[in-house]
């Protein structure tokens, strides 16, 4: 079956007719201060600055590879093709931040 793509769509919604004034007051009633709030969706759910001294991270923690090197400006760990060089105290410098 052929489809005309450039006819008008029928959506089926007969409100297409009301007035902005209609729309903005159907719009202001359906909000609402309060929120709905499901108590499953909160179990897992942490705020900021939580007591979290009970809790136990365990990290395992790589060594620094020899083809990497320690930016002394932003202090993370980048690749040797990220070295733009030393700053003036002779410490490495990646490229990012000599820019």
């Amino acid at each position: 079956m052929a489809t005309d793509y450039d006819a008008p769509r029928d959506t089926g919604d007969e409100s297409s007719d009301d007035s902005i004034e209609a729309l903005k007051n159907q719009r202001d009633d359906k909000q609402s201060s309060s929120v709905d709030v499901e108590p499953e969706a909160v179990e897992g759910f942490e705020l900021p600055g939580a007591d979290l001294s009970g809790e136990e991270l365990t990290v395992r923690v790589v060594p620094l590879q020899d083809d990497e090197f320690t930016c002394m400006t932003c202090f993370l760990v980048h690749h040797r093709a990220q070295l733009a060089g030393e700053d003036r105290n002779g410490q490495p410098i990646c490229r990012d931040c000599a820019s």
